[in-house]
């Protein structure tokens, strides 16, 4: 199936569709290139149908593939599911972690990590509704994935812990990051949810306020907050 110039050029790069004929192009990266634009595909369809609602038909079309392209890649709409959830989650995992390394102190390393995940969901509407709506909704395997993916950002709030007083520290709940997280998850899926990806960002100083309030102080998380 072949795309015209103008639904081509909406393809990043590295999801474009492959020239025609022979190509001469390295087989592992037609091979990259054709996984890519499924996992693409299937964002797009979902986001457009749900996952319930989506076939192979729906993904190879948005992909610009054919099926039995897609069988070599996936046995089928529940694998390639999981393939593009992890590669959500891994790119996201990546941009926190960058954005909270880059800080020197906890509280604002924490602000520039919720940043940094507010960006990118906002900037991908397909991709924060298939990691943050469809997920729980794909079967156990990937609401497995989605419990462990939630579980790697714990760290990142468990720092405060360091820097707090022995005062803080005694009304700290063993759960206190876990709910911190959970949190955060629910209010962002409820936008995504209600049709306001692209205005995520503007939860950042609400949501940076809400986490360290536990760890620094209600006067100290309002000043990070809206710094």
């Amino acid at each position: 199936m072949a795309l015209d110039p103008a639904e081509a050029a909406e393809y990043p790069p590295e999801l474009s569709r492959l020239p025609p004929g022979r190509h001469g192009l390295p087989r592992d990266f037609v091979v990259h290139n054709q996984r890519e634009r499924l996992i693409a595909g299937l964002a797009e369809a979902v986001a457009e149908k749900g996952y319930g609602g989506t076939t192979i038909a729906d993904i190879t079309r948005h992909a610009a593939v054919s099926r039995r392209t897609f069988y070599e890649h996936f046995d089928g709409k529940d694998e390639c599911f999981v393939a593009a959830f992890d590669t959500v989650t891994e790119q996201l995992r990546e941009r926190v972690d960058a954005a909270f390394n880059a800080e020197d102190e906890w509280p604002a390393a924490t602000r520039a990590g919720i940043e940094a995940m507010l960006a990118f969901l906002a900037s991908e509407p397909n991709l924060a509704r298939l990691a943050m709506v469809e997920a729980l909704v794909a079967g156990p395997v990937v609401v497995e994935r989605y419990d462990a993916a939630v579980q790697t950002f714990l760290p990142y709030i468990a720092a405060g812990r360091k820097g707090a007083s022995k005062a803080v520290l005694k009304h700290l709940s063993d759960s206190t990051e876990e709910a911190l997280v959970g949190g955060m998850v629910s209010l962002v899926s409820r936008r995504i949810v209600a049709g306001q990806t692209e205005d995520l960002e503007s939860l950042l100083p609400d949501l940076t306020e809400f986490t360290l309030t536990p760890f620094v102080g209600s006067d100290e998380a309002a000043r990070v907050a809206r710094a």
